[in-house]
């Protein structure tokens, strides 16, 4: 713990391990919970592709994004970029002396060597910023994208209870970045399914942040090789990691919405492997 920051730290498993697993050791090791506390930030470092998946919720003044022990620099950034998205009320960005306002949904792209400090403008309706950062080599310009500015695929329909609406923030054909690619998808109502058919993509992790559903509702999350899957069950404003060998997959008790988030050997979000309904055990 380093004054308003809490973090832990996740390992990378094998499938073989992870196929052992009972419900406690996949939560330890894939489920991230707790994310969003007034006051805090809170970091899960993963030794997949050394993603960092955390939230910061600001209350009363801001924090400041400091540098933890296992990134092993002086500035958090020193050597990494980030994405904030804001899935709370309305609040800002600060970079080096220049400040973003996000509104609910939007956000930021921060580049190497940057100084980073989120803030609320309404206590009582708190900003919550989702973080993604990954290690960077090059610094690239800071953006601000507000979700009306993303790119928009609308896909699947209420016969497959899939129609969804995906957002994409960052790609190659705009916001540059090192290695994250990052989006957000929201089913319609009445779709509760993402990413079926599923598949894998051996040269990137991922990240879903499943948010925007009733505290009583779930998603049964699926995760692991295709013929030996298993599945974490979700709460709002809850993450889960994905390995680059396993599926990622949910159906909820509701429709929701999941910001999705990868780093890796590319940055091409076509980059996938299929995988064949018949196969899924």
């Amino acid at each position: 713990m380093t004054g308003h920051i809490d973090y832990t730290i996740r390992f990378a498993v094998d499938p073989a391990t992870a196929a052992r697993m009972d419900t406690d050791a996949l939560r330890r090791n894939f489920h991230i919970g707790d994310l969003f506390r007034p006051g805090r930030i809170s970091l899960t470092y993963s030794h997949y592709d050394r993603m960092i998946v955390g939230g910061a919720m600001p209350v009363d003044a801001p924090l400041p994004l400091e540098a933890i022990r296992p990134t092993g620099t002086a500035r958090f950034l020193e050597r990494r970029e980030l994405i904030a998205v804001n899935i709370g009320g309305p609040g800002r960005v600060e970079m080096n002396g220049e400040s973003f306002r996000l509104e609910p949904r939007d956000m930021v792209y921060a580049g190497m060597g940057e100084e980073v400090t989120f803030s609320s403008e309404d206590p009582a309706a708190p900003a919550k910023f989702y973080l993604l950062s990954a290690p960077a080599h090059q610094t690239l310009p800071r953006r601000h994208i507000r979700i009306g500015d993303a790119k928009r695929l609308d896909l699947g329909s209420a016969a497959t209870s899939n129609e969804r609406s995906i957002f994409q923030f960052i790609h190659p054909e705009g916001v540059k970045t090192c290695q994250l690619v990052v989006g957000m998808t929201q089913l319609a109502p009445g779709s509760v399914w993402n990413t079926m058919p599923c598949h894998v993509h051996d040269r990137r992790m991922e990240a879903y942040l499943y948010f925007d559903l009733d505290d009583s509702a779930r998603i049964l999350h699926l995760m692991g090789e295709p013929g030996e899957t298993r599945h974490i069950v979700m709460a709002r404003e809850e993450a889960v990691l994905s390995p680059p060998w396993s599926i990622h997959s949910g159906c909820g008790t509701a429709n929701y919405a999941f910001i999705w988030a990868m780093a890796g050997d590319n940055v091409d979000y076509t980059d996938v492997e299929m995988v064949a309904m018949e196969t899924l055990r």
